[in-house]
């Protein structure tokens, strides 16, 4: 694993997608270390000085491929005090310092396996960057892929157009989608993401592998049920920074 470094970086963009959702982009002083898709960062938003301690800072998935060296994606929802300082402070220009890479989520999908990523909400970030790579590959190794993702409304499947994308590149990736509430619309099936609706999905569901990525009381009630229905512990990854 890389050692994590400290990077100076320039907010470039922040995308509002309602609800208290954002999208930030950072553009890094100097090319980022080698990272690998499902790992995090550390993000700091005041100033950072090399003398003293790192100031106080928040984890986000890093949702930028690891082949993009000059460029920072996350996502984040308004839930605490330090995101609510983001939202209130931070605009393009704006100064950030990132520490990165943390985490040892990382997201693969091995031949002849099935792979089950769940995410709710901002939570699909830690997917992404695998989602590109692997949709970018052209060898059929019989593994397969499975992504579930659930948000509060239609409007906040923020990744949606990138599964869609995904899912039409390379057969070998399903996607279904899932809103709490919201109105009606085509592609979105209501009511929350659960395992139920996993288990049906899968031609083997208790030899898959899974990857939990949501808010921590998803994460642990799934982890929970696929143990119940006999899922061995090995075969749930969850990405479980916060």
């Amino acid at each position: 694993m890389a050692t994590p470094r400290k990077i100076r970086c320039a907010v470039s963009d922040i995308e509002d997608h309602g609800g208290r959702v954002y999208t930030l982009r950072l553009k890094p002083e100097r090319p980022l270390p080698q990272f690998s898709a499902g790992q995090f960062l550390h993000l700091a938003v005041d100033p950072y000085d090399p003398s003293a301690f790192w100031p106080d800072s928040r984890a986000f998935s890093i949702a930028s491929s690891p082949a993009q060296k000059d460029a920072l994606e996350l996502v984040y929802s308004v839930v605490g005090r330090f995101t609510s300082r983001m939202e209130k402070e931070l605009r393009p220009g704006s100064e950030v310092w990132a520490k990165l890479p943390y985490g040892e989520f990382a997201v693969a999908a091995e031949p002849g396996s099935e792979a089950v990523l769940l995410a709710g909400g901002t939570g699909v970030t830690a997917f992404t960057a695998f989602l590109k790579d692997y949709a970018a590959g052209a060898a059929d190794d019989g593994s397969r892929v499975h992504v579930f993702y659930g948000a509060r409304s239609p409007g906040l499947l923020l990744f949606r157009e990138l599964l869609e994308r995904s899912a039409s590149a390379r057969p070998s990736i399903t996607a279904r989608f899932f809103a709490e509430s919201g109105p009606a619309e085509a592609g979105v099936e209501p009511g929350r993401l659960s395992i139920a609706a996993v288990w049906s999905a899968l031609r083997q569901p208790a030899a898959a592998v899974y990857y939990l990525s949501g808010p921590p009381v998803m994460i642990r009630a799934f982890a929970e049920e696929l143990a119940g229905r006999g899922v061995p512990r090995e075969r749930v990854r969850v990405d479980a920074w916060e």
